[in-house]
This record gives structure tokens, sequence and C-alpha cells, in this order.
């Protein structure tokens, strides 16, 4: 287990975000009829609005809000939908808040539209491929952003699950996307690195890159991870997303164990709780493992003492 590096990320408005001291929890906020987990509940804006409320009031650290399932197989939307899902929700929140607002999309329009309206994070799935332009959205707004690690669509994900090492190769493509962000005229400060869990990544795979986490501290940026009702996650007697609460408690342990900064997740209240008890396991962790070392530089002082000098 490595020591979690700590960050802060300004925001366009309000505070900057603080990250690493705690694990934060970014809470869902589906506005579509078609999410794997509660596509419909949601689709009113004024039931999303308070649905987004209660995710505060429950202990969300930030609120993810999007128009468009990028579950695997799942239909796009066209922009002017997304839009019209997205905006209302945004427009109830302003000044109600004072946990910052993200909005799930890929698209600039949209983005764009969103940081209008309040939001303070753009939470691209597609790592910047499929609209070239949300850059330039992220890069005069001051808006934070988060870089997950895909391939391909929703349509044909699973296509391009071909991996030799999960680690290596969504570290280095991750890597790649925050330099074209980079080269777009994104903050490098401003950025979040997501592995993708699910998302062009079989069973194993997911695991994998679960597993392999700590390796993405090499890009120096903080680390969110959804693992949240995954269908990775599902066991033998499951019963659809809502049965996977335990299972994501556990995904959430390790990923804060392996160094996540944020998680995101459906059920705040419960998830705030693992994510409490994790971040005191690695406390205890981080400070055992300085003790032994202080242990091992103390037990190899003497002979090196004795060392004689080269003249």
């Amino acid at each position: 287990m490595q020591a979690r590096r700590c960050y802060t990320l300004p925001l366009p408005a309000g505070p900057p975000l603080v990250l690493g001291a705690r694990t934060l929890v970014m809470g869902v906020v589906n506005v579509t009829p078609d999410s794997f987990s509660d596509g419909g509940r949601w689709q009113d804006p004024g039931r999303a609005a308070d649905h987004a409320l209660a995710l505060e009031a429950a202990g969300a650290d930030l609120l993810d809000v999007g128009g468009e399932s990028t579950r695997p197989g799942a239909d796009p939307v066209p922009a002017a939908e997304e839009l019209r899902r997205v905006v209302p929700v945004l427009e109830r929140l302003a000044g109600r808040l004072r946990a910052p607002l993200s909005v799930d999309t890929s698209r600039a329009a949209v983005a764009r539209a969103a940081v209008g309206a309040g939001a303070a994070v753009v939470n691209d799935v597609s790592g910047l491929r499929r609209d070239p332009g949300l850059v330039g959205v992220v890069a005069e707004s001051g808006a934070a952003l988060v870089i997950m690690h895909s391939r391909g669509f929703s349509r044909d994900m699973y296509r391009d699950a071909c991996y030799g090492d999960v680690g290596a190769e969504v570290a280095r493509e991750l890597q790649a996307s925050i330099a074209a962000a980079v080269a777009g005229g994104a903050d490098r400060s401003r950025i979040l690195v997501d592995p993708g869990l699910g998302f062009a990544k079989r069973t194993g795979q997911s695991y994998a890159a679960l597993a392999a986490l700590g390796r993405l501290a090499a890009l120096d940026r903080p680390i969110l991870v959804g693992p949240s009702r995954k269908s990775f996650l599902a066991g033998r007697a499951d019963g659809g997303p809502a049965d996977r609460d335990w299972a994501t408690a556990a995904a959430v342990t390790a990923a804060i164990l392996e160094g996540a900064h944020v998680v995101r997740v459906h059920r705040v209240r419960e998830m705030r709780q693992v994510a409490e008890v994790a971040d005191r396991c690695r406390a205890a962790l981080e400070a055992r493992r300085r003790v032994l070392a202080a242990g091992t530089a103390g037990a190899q002082a003497p002979a090196l003492a004795e060392t004689p000098r080269s003249v």
C-alpha cells in the first residue's frame, strides 16, 4: 500500500476541492430512463433535485448529474435531449448545495451549458475521445475534469477489451489522455483520473484494474473510482444492481486501500461509513509502515556508522 498524496483542486467558484486527507464520496444522480441501476426514478427535474439534496444530507461531498446512460450497450441520445434532462436539475440546485456539482457528459455543448448552470466538475467517461471540443470548455471555464479510461463506446466497448497488462495499459492510456487535455489548454492541476471499472473491461479485467490502482499514482493526479453496483460485482445469487451494495462496499474498501481519493456511489450514507472505516485502516497501516521503516533505519545505523570512509 502506497501513501496517498494530497491535492488541492481549484474550482470555478467556491472553495477548492481538497483530496487525500480523507476519501470523498460522490453521489450519483441519474436523470435517464435507461441507466443500469436506477433508470427512470429521477427523470422529473424536481425529484432529481430533491434526490441530490438528500444525497448531500446523507454525506455526499460531490454530486454527479448525468443525462445519458453509459452502460454497455446503451444507445446514445441527441445532445438536445441530454441538455433537456440535465440543465433543469442543475438550475434547481444552484445555490442550494455546499457540495460541488459534477456533470457526467462527454459532449462539449452539454458541458458548457452545465458549467453555466453551476457545475464545477466535468466527468468524461470517454476519456476525451468522443468530443475533442470538451477540453476547450474545461479550459475556458476553469472546471475540474475527470478523465476516465475506456475504449470504444457503449455499444461496442467489449470488442476492445483486450489487454496484456491491464494496470500498465490503463495507466499508459490515461497518461496520453492527460497529455491531450493539457495540450488543449486544460490546467493539469484540475484533472482527476478514473480507471473505468467495467468500461471496456470484462469481469477479471475490472478486478485487475482495481488491484493495480496503485500504479496510477505515477500519474500524479488524484484518483476517482466508480465501482457502484456494476456487473463485475455480481455474485452467484445476483438479482440485479440493487443487490450489489455489499459487493460495492468491498470494492470501495479495496479502492481506498489502493489509493483512491474519491469513490462514486449510489448509496451514499452506507458508503460514507465504509469510506470512514477504510480511511482509518489506511491511517493505521501507514503509521505501522512508518514505524517499521524507522526501525529498519535504526537497525542499519550502527553498521553504516562503522563502515570505513574512503580516502
